[in-house]
């Protein structure tokens, strides 16, 4: 496939179904998008419609901007600190910061994130399989535990680890934590 914005549009659906693990029948009920169009988008043989890639974005849970931007030729070096966005968790009040978000590129990103005391955020299985992370403590105390080993992190401490199974966040019920992580 070229490398045209719609060529590298297309691949980066098919990544982003992939990552979920869904079939081409899942997505389509998801996004109520049909099969046959899905894959011929994922092929490069259609260019999607704002409409379609509207629905794809929904089921993906990603600002069409967001989307787009992953796909980009090139990338803005400064990210200033308002264009940088912010996410909330409104369950556990857990805020995530894309202090670089992903472009097309680079391979890292970074992240910085917030969990008030006493949360617990469980991830059963990565999102991306592998991935590299280092996450640097800035602020607090967090428990950590990447495959069933749990690590106690304090300010100023630096974990790296490679993504393979399930993930769990726990600060203590007196103390949060502020941290950045680093995506490769």
């Amino acid at each position: 496939m070229p490398n045209t914005l719609s060529g590298r549009l297309a691949n980066h659906l098919n990544q982003l179904r992939q990552t979920r693990r869904w079939s081409l029948d899942q997505l389509a009920e998801h996004s109520g998008v049909s099969r046959a169009t899905l894959s011929r988008l994922e092929k490069g043989d259609v260019s999607p419609t704002a409409e379609t890639l509207g629905r794809l974005c929904a089921a993906y849970g990603l600002p069409m901007s967001r989307l787009l931007m992953m796909v980009e030729d090139s990338f803005a070096p400064r990210v200033p600190f308002e264009n940088q966005p912010e996410w909330r968790d409104p369950e556990t009040g857990f805020t995530r910061r894309s202090v670089s978000p992903p472009a097309a590129g680079l391979s890292g990103e970074v992240m910085e994130g917030h969990l008030p005391p006493g949360v617990v955020i469980t991830y059963d299985t990565p999102p991306k399989h592998g991935q590299e992370h280092h996450l640097i403590m800035l602020d607090g105390g967090l428990t950590l535990t990447v495959d069933g080993t749990a690590h106690h992190l304090t300010s100023g401490d630096c974990l790296r680890y490679h993504l393979s199974g399930p993930t769990r966040f726990e600060t203590h019920a007196e103390r949060g934590a502020r941290y950045l992580m680093v995506l490769i």
